[in-house]
């Protein structure tokens, strides 16, 4: 990965480790984003994360540096994805700075201290043990495993109808994907059905544990990317869970290793995306033990193994393509006329955590806002009426 970079795309095309990646022929070509005129592109109504850096920097570096990331952290083709969805003020800064490599350079330096990957001891799986047990402290009903049937406006407020029965609400979140959220709001908002985004590609995870004291010196790094098109490997993305977080080495002990694989990506801007959920958790191990041999560079067989689980996920990538930004604008739009409804998720906010959390952030201080509460630091009023 450039040390200098975003999603891929070096902010000096001419670095050691960008030369090494794609060559020195490719490197110029990249190095040309300097002085070529921005003309149209950057105007354009839509514009792809892959037609702006293809443009401005190469295939090259398209195919080498920008693609793997994009396939590994959005599951899509670039030239399908929006680039001002992905990488929300890079067109801005282009025009600012006169440049690709300017406009990422200018990003990094801009970003916040600390906006690098983190994670917390013992898993982020503990965020939610730990919301949970917040909202229990204060009161709050909670209501789980009970899939939401509908919900429709009632007496100025909400009411939602599942297995567990009914809960009448002032105000609402709907915090689901996007396909469910329009589904369940398309009778009580006019125009919200045809905004019902496409299903984000489906997502297969691989979790080995092994025994393998040869991995103790971690020789690939905290994980790899795959471009599309590597023979002999079909994951888009191998992490070194032990070698990326001490906390888990810790708790693993010598000798032994963490490694998840990730599986199903678009594979081409015209081509369906590649689904592995399908895939028996038997054919998905055996996959993923013949992938992590060979990108680890050392063969992990059965007898290596000391666990194993697999994890999929439908639907929980929001579908980032062309055009996605005016997309939600418009459904914030037919939302914003509601009095008591808020809507969140990665299918509007973004993907990762970062997104969500600041975007779930803001709209509980709107709808706080909305039903008369202020902006209190607790944000939303609690107790056991609250559903």
């Amino acid at each position: 990965m450039p040390r200098t970079g975003i999603v891929g795309i070096p902010a000096d095309p001419a670095g050691a480790d960008i030369v090494k990646a794609i060559g020195r022929r490719a490197s110029l070509r990249a190095g040309a984003d300097k002085v070529l005129p921005l003309g149209a592109l950057v105007r354009k109504e839509e514009l792809s994360l892959g037609e702006l850096v293809r443009t401005r920097m190469g295939s090259a570096v398209l195919d080498r540096l920008v693609t793997p990331v994009a396939a590994g952290v959005y599951s899509a083709d670039p030239d399908v994805l929006d680039v001002d969805a992905v990488v929300p003020g890079l067109r801005g800064a282009v025009v600012k700075h006169g440049s690709l490599a300017a406009a990422v350079g200018a990003l990094r330096q801009a970003a916040p201290a600390g906006s690098a990957v983190a994670g917390i001891s013992g898993g982020i799986g503990l965020l939610v043990e730990r919301l949970v047990q917040d909202l229990k402290d204060r009161g709050v009903k909670l209501v789980a495993d009970a899939a939401v049937e509908a919900v429709e406006r009632r007496d100025g407020g909400w009411q939602v109808r599942s297995g567990a029965g009914g809960f009448d609400a002032a105000g609402l979140v709907v915090a689901t994907d996007g396909v469910s959220a329009v589904r369940l709001l398309a009778g009580s908002i006019p125009g919200l059905e045809a905004a019902e985004p496409a299903p984000g590609p489906a997502v297969a995870l691989v979790t080995l544990v092994v025994d393998m004291p040869e991995l103790d010196a971690a020789p690939r790094g905290t994980g790899l990317l795959v471009a599309p098109g590597v023979a002999g490997v079909r994951a888009k993305a191998l992490t070194h869970a032990t070698a990326k977080w001490p906390w888990l080495a810790a708790e693993a002990g010598p000798g032994n290793h963490v490694l998840r694989l990730s599986y199903g990506r678009a594979v081409g801007q015209d081509a369906a995306a590649e689904d592995f959920t399908s895939w028996p958790d038997e054919e998905l191990y055996a996959q993923a033990l013949a992938d992590a041999s060979v990108l680890l560079g050392l063969p992990i067989g059965e007898d290596d193994v000391l666990g194993r689980k697999v994890v999929r996920w439908v639907g929980a990538l929001p579908s980032a393509t062309l055009g996605h930004r005016s997309r939600v604008a418009q459904v914030r739009r037919l939302a914003s006329g509601q009095h008591g409804l808020q809507l969140a998720g990665a299918w509007l906010a973004g993907t990762g955590l970062v997104a969500v959390i600041a975007d779930a952030r803001q709209r509980a201080r709107l709808l706080a806002e909305d039903l008369g509460a202020g902006t209190r630091p607790e944000g939303l009023p609690t107790g056991a009426d609250t559903p």
